[in-house]
């Protein structure tokens, strides 16, 4: 039995938008695969855009913003993942953002701390690490 339908009565957020941000469009029908579940049961609603500077005219566009949590690419063209992660926690620092790298080195990995990430997740993601995340954060 999943985390997700263990202990339904914990999550005290149902319906929640996480935005996914890459510029790999491929990765939009991967997350819907891997939480078609999720989204089915209304637990959470996916969202994604394609490059940061679209993220980021999104989250600017609904005033509040409706975005939970953020999950992005370090390496976009443009606007990195990682001036995206400054730009988001300094305009809106109640969102949550975690950063998907290819590469797993440990510069990138600081800086996005730094910055304010919750987490740091090397690409091929681990979704079942990647749904304890979103657990927690529906549970908080």
């Amino acid at each position: 039995m999943s985390n997700w339908t263990r202990n339904p009565q914990k999550l005290k957020k149902t319906g929640m938008k996480f935005l996914v941000v890459d510029d790999e469009h491929d990765v939009e029908m991967l997350f819907l695969q891997k939480f078609r579940k999720e989204i089915r049961s209304g637990l959470i609603d996916l969202e994604f855009a394609f490059s940061g500077q679209d993220a980021l005219n999104r989250l600017q566009n609904t005033q509040p913003p409706d975005v939970l949590y953020i999950f992005s690419d370090i390496n976009m063209p443009g606007m990195s993942g990682l001036e995206l992660l400054n730009k988001v926690k300094s305009q809106f620092p109640q969102i949550q953002v975690s950063m998907i790298s290819a590469y797993g080195d440990d510069e990138n990995h600081k800086k996005a701390l730094d910055f304010g990430a919750k987490e740091f997740f090397t690409k091929p993601i681990d979704f079942a690490s990647l749904k304890q995340e979103m657990l927690e954060i529906l549970e908080e």
